[in-house]
């Protein structure tokens, strides 16, 4: 399971965060002009693009909620349980960091687009939720997992309730992790039940993954719950509504971006751990090693973050398709480049992590 782990899923790492290179560059460079929905080549690339959170989160909710179970089976948990409240803080940190805008601090203006949140502060949050629930129901393993499963049904299903919610009686910081009316990129909900069903998938494959054939039967899972979930998640919520008389699954199943993005990250799992073996020790396996040093050195280089000069200051909405296209796969490589060759964020994240756990156990 080591070895699966290791090259499955660093594999659907490195083609998210690559995805997440060519799409940010792409989407806030290219002259809005050639956004044309009647444009098979635009809508196939748009179509792909959706996929790249689902798949962040749900990855991230499998490999923490795995390495958790496991250090649990070895009645060691405890410096899991602390390191992994820690990486979530960290991560919330570096999210709102990322904003900071020095330049403008330092004139004396100080914007609210600081309090905005977006994936780091989403992942961080939800490896916090996972955690907590680890602590409730550790000794309850099929509890757990139902659990799991439970609350990333919830999630989903209930996204009509909050999908245009507004909320003033609450600080701003606060009130930006439930409503994206202030400008949020992304919100705990949904978000979450992608990375619930991760923790999910990680309790099945903690709990069977010695089984003999076990890849086998995962990856005919993946492909045929995969296929399931994109052509008649609909359908079925239909069919339940009919069943139960809950309004909620009907209007639930009339904008089904939820499920249908899930069976897109579960056919992807498939593919990429049906093949594990052709990229073990691959140069894909070593960018899923460096998502977060890369996520961070692109969100530098083309937002500007600290100084405002970014790529997007002076490029925003100009460039034709060829460009774009020329434009987003040096923008990526120029960003592994500096991930593998010159930037230590993960070490020195990593290792302000351990330092922080250190001065914790002390105390």
């Amino acid at each position: 399971m080591q070895s699966n782990r290791l090259y499955f899923i660093d594999a659907v790492r490195a083609f998210a965060i690559l995805m997440m290179l060519q799409g940010h560059f792409i989407d806030t460079l290219i002259d809005p002009i050639y956004r044309d929905s009647t444009n098979i080549v635009y809508n196939i690339w748009s179509y792909l693009r959706g996929i790249t959170a689902p798949t962040f989160f749900t990855i991230s909710g499998l490999v923490f909620t795995y390495l958790l179970l496991r250090a649990h089976s070895k009645n060691d948990d405890q410096p899991r349980i602390k390191k992994g409240f820690f990486r979530g803080l960290l991560l919330i940190g570096i999210g709102y960091s990322l904003r900071i805008n020095l330049v403008s601090w330092l004139s004396g203006y100080f914007s609210s687009y600081f309090f905005v949140i977006d994936v780091l502060q989403c992942i961080g949050l939800s490896l916090i939720i996972l955690v907590s629930l680890h602590i409730l129901f550790k000794h309850y393993s099929y509890l757990f997992s139902t659990i799991l499963f439970a609350v990333g049904c919830l999630c989903f299903i209930s996204e009509p309730l909050y999908r245009d919610l507004v909320i003033s009686n609450l600080p701003l910081p606060i009130a930006n992790y439930m409503t994206k009316i202030n400008g949020s990129v992304f919100t705990i909900l949904p978000w979450f039940g992608y990375s619930a069903f991760g923790a999910f998938i990680a309790t099945v494959f903690f709990r069977h993954a010695h089984r003999n054939r076990f890849k086998l039967c995962s990856v005919i899972t993946f492909f045929i719950v995969g296929y399931f979930l994109i052509n008649y998640s609909s359908w079925f919520l239909l069919e339940l509504h009919g069943i139960t008389n809950i309004e909620l699954l009907k209007l639930s199943a009339s904008y089904n971006y939820l499920f249908t993005r899930l069976g897109n990250v579960f056919i992807l799992f498939g593919l990429f751990y049906a093949f594990e073996r052709f990229l073990k020790q691959s140069i894909i396996a070593k960018i899923g090693e460096k998502t977060l040093s890369i996520y961070v050195i692109h969100f530098i280089i083309l937002f500007g973050s600290f100084t405002s000069y970014g790529l997007k200051r002076f490029l925003n909405q100009t460039l034709n398709p060829t460009e774009a296209i020329i434009g987003a796969i040096l923008f990526a490589i120029v960003v592994c480049f500096i991930s593998f060759h010159y930037a230590k964020t993960n070490t020195f994240v990593y290792n302000m992590n351990r330092k922080l756990i250190n001065r914790f156990k002390n105390q």
